[in-house]
């Protein structure tokens, strides 16, 4: 992992915990183990969260769907909800739940900044403290 990618991380980490919220990294995400890992599992009694973790400088990301597989695989195991945390240059955390991640031809996923901001939800809104109300 790189050391933006691990930042990121260790920000949300503390986000978390500054919201009551038990959590952790799992630096193994990377490969270590075969075994499929999200980035971050947290939660706080109310909700189970399993987190990927991706950041950028662009307008968008590109996520292998061996990872969004993984995340599905361990979230259903493990009991939590599987959500990709994405972190664009110069603007807040969102969060996509991975039934609202775009697929790509080559059957990976592909986030923007506009399905980020569309269909993605707030931090406090992750953790159940604010609930948005969203307009279709």
């Amino acid at each position: 992992m790189n050391k933006k990618g691990s930042r990121v991380e260790r920000e949300l980490v503390k986000m978390l915990w500054n919201a009551d919220c038990a959590a952790m990294r799992a630096p193994a995400s990377g490969g270590a183990t075969k075994k499929p890992l999200p980035d971050i599992i947290a939660g706080n009694g109310k909700v189970y969260l399993a987190i990927e973790v991706k950041s950028t400088s662009a307008d968008y990301i590109y996520i292998n769907s061996d990872k969004i597989v993984g995340l599905i695989e361990f979230s259903n195991i493990f009991g939590a909800e599987p959500y990709l945390g994405a972190k664009f240059k110069n603007k807040n955390w969102r969060f996509l739940h991975v039934s609202d991640l775009i697929k790509t031809r080559g059957d990976n996923y592909k986030v923007d900044v506009d399905l980020a901001f569309s269909k993605g939800i707030e931090f406090d809104e992750l953790i159940r403290k604010d609930i948005q109300v969203k307009f279709k």
